[in-house]
């Protein structure tokens, strides 16, 4: 069963869009969604694992699927946090946010220095970047998380990511 298609109690599933953070955003025709800082995913998790978290929410231990589900993965991160903190050094990744903007990458340009970019999180690479600015600046990029782009740039940059 896919475990984000009904996330949240029985009677809030069909009023509210639950973001991976857990704040409900009511659903009105015609409103843009409000930016979010979270990547929206979808698990899949056998009937038996499915019930016995709807059993926990019903008892009260967790507000939602979506509780659940996001306190078992930082737990999880929290237990393997040494292991995390040492890879993040030895491969010299930033951890967290990397935001790239035009500026920063005209004065690489201009100075004959091209980026690599090893980003756990989030890395968000501005508007205003075309294309070409990217491809003449940017030698590679590895992002574990999410890439935030114009659809141009990312088309652009699709052989340089790893």
């Amino acid at each position: 069963m896919n475990a984000t298609a009904a996330v949240g109690t029985p009677s809030s599933r069909s009023k509210h869009a639950v973001s991976k953070s857990g704040t409900k955003a009511p659903k009105k025709p015609g409103r843009a969604a409000k930016p979010i800082d979270s990547e929206k995913i979808t698990i899949n998790l056998g009937h038996v694992d499915l019930g016995q978290v709807d059993l926990l929410v019903s008892e009260g231990f967790y507000g939602n699927r979506t509780d659940f589900i996001r306190t078992a993965i930082r737990n999880l991160l929290t237990q393997h946090s040494d292991a995390l903190k040492q890879v993040v050094a030895r491969k010299m990744l930033v951890l967290g946010l990397q935001y790239i903007c035009r500026q920063d990458l005209l004065a690489l340009q201009q100075s004959g220095q091209k980026l690599t970019l090893r980003v756990v999180g989030l890395a968000s690479i501005a508007h205003d970047v075309t294309p070409e600015l990217a491809l003449d600046t940017i030698e590679s990029m590895e992002v574990l998380g999410a890439l935030h782009a114009s659809a141009e740039v990312k088309q652009a940059l699709a052989g340089r990511l790893k």
